[in-house]
């Protein structure tokens, strides 16, 4: 097996396992420190002697040894009910505690951001410096969040919460959200995707799914994922590069994804309350709706984000609503409403808001501010095949006249 299918097998192991322990023993941080040392193990001993028969019972065992280990050397008072459990390597039944992991990380004793971060370090298995570009903070905030959180759940018992409870539910959607879009487009790496991430998102949504079928925003938020993830395997050509949505092959989205999301996305939409899931699951289903991007119906697209702008206020929706704007009233419009962004601070060199400000200046005839901001972008970005995409642009604009 290559080494990046082994990344794969641990990827999806490593929450489950750590479920599975905290669930035998609590202790939710030795238990992760333990997880850890394991798929570290594995990482070294799988690629020269081969996968076991059992991955998942492989990482059980020899993390619930390495758990025992750091008990002794703390001379914890569970010692013995530990190391008798250990003696023999436990039983690994069918269950996956992922899901219960995941509403775990979502203690009440957390805030929303603690919550969040833990989740998708533990669950997600995000860096620490993906975490923070996700929400747009110093990597040194998201590491301080992390530890802080992993001490109050040890000191608040690391015991599993009731798996539909309405307090951690939109933390729990919220960090899936995350987990998605740093899998749908990579923040950093040679990868336009991270296709691992992106599957994993899908299927605990769909687990969130299956135990509450009738939330509307659990629905929408499939909805969305699917209905994104259908236009995945246009979004690159054969050599990588970015291939944006207007110039994409329709005709090879994934038609059962689309289906399905459509589907849901029509579901979600038939509740009384009106949430941020739903009404994204409606633009993406507006997208997928249209036959060619000329198609597109910008004017209900650039409703819905209104709605969206005053339900869940954010500078990237806003800066989408300037995307739909200037398709409807010229570039000029949606330059105006991108000036509003200007003065936020959790936008300041953000290479989206350079990205779509080139695209817009290109478009009003102004080459050379356009040129700049595609550089300023190119270098504002971790992600290489976003970097080639925003030089590219810039290169054309030079050798078209003088920048």
């Amino acid at each position: 097996m290559t080494e990046p299918a082994i990344e794969d097998l641990l990827r999806e192991f490593a929450p489950q396992v750590l479920g599975a322990l905290v669930r035998r023993h609590g202790r939710f941080e030795d238990c992760e420190d333990a997880v850890q040392e394991a798929v570290l193990a594995a990482t070294v001993q799988w690629p020269a002697e081969g996968v076991p028969a059992s991955p998942r019972a492989w990482l059980t065992t020899v993390a619930s040894r390495r758990l025992v280990d750091q008990v002794r050397s703390e001379q914890a008072r569970r010692v013995r009910e530990v190391t008798v459990s250990a003696e023999t390597p436990p039983e690994v039944p069918d269950t996956d505690d992922t899901l219960l992991l995941l509403f775990l990380c979502c203690h009440p004793a957390l805030t929303p951001a603690s919550q969040t971060a833990l989740t998708l370090r533990a669950v997600g298995g995000l860096t620490t410096a993906e975490i923070a570009r996700a929400f747009l903070v110093p990597e040194a905030t998201t590491a301080a969040r992390i530890s802080r959180a992993k001490q109050r759940i040890r000191q608040a018992g690391s015991s599993f919460p009731p798996p539909d409870g309405p307090d951690r539910l939109g933390v729990v959607l919220h960090v899936l959200y995350l987990i998605f879009n740093e899998g749908y487009t990579a923040s950093s790496g040679d990868r336009l995707h991270r296709a691992d991430l992106a599957r994993e998102a899908i299927r605990l949504t769909r687990l969130v799914h299956a135990r509450l079928p009738d939330d509307s925003e659990v629905t929408g938020l499939l909805a969305l994922m699917l209905l994104t993830d259908a236009r995945r395997d246009t979004r690159t050509t054969s050599s990588g590069d970015l291939v944006p949505l207007d110039e994409q092959d329709r005709t090879r989205w994934h038609r059962p994804q689309i289906d399905e999301g459509m589907t849901l996305a029509k579901a979600s939409l038939a509740g009384s309350a009106l949430g941020p899931y739903q009404l994204q699951a409606a633009i993406a289903a507006t997208h997928a709706d249209a036959p060619t991007a000329a198609d597109t119906d910008w004017r209900q697209i650039h409703a819905l984000y209104l709605i969206l702008e005053r339900i869940a206020p954010n500078p990237m929706v806003t800066l989408n609503r300037a995307i739909a704007l200037a398709e409807i009233d010229g570039p000029a419009a949606g330059l105006a409403l991108l000036a509003t962004l200007d003065a936020d601070d959790r936008m300041a060199g953000h290479h989206r808001l350079l990205s779509v400000r080139a695209h817009l200046l290109e478009r009003s005839g102004d080459p050379s501010a356009a040129h700049d901001c595609y550089r300023r972008a190119a270098k504002a970005t971790a992600s290489l095949a976003e970097q080639r995409h925003l030089e590219s642009r810039a290169r054309r604009l030079r050798q078209a006249g003088p920048a």
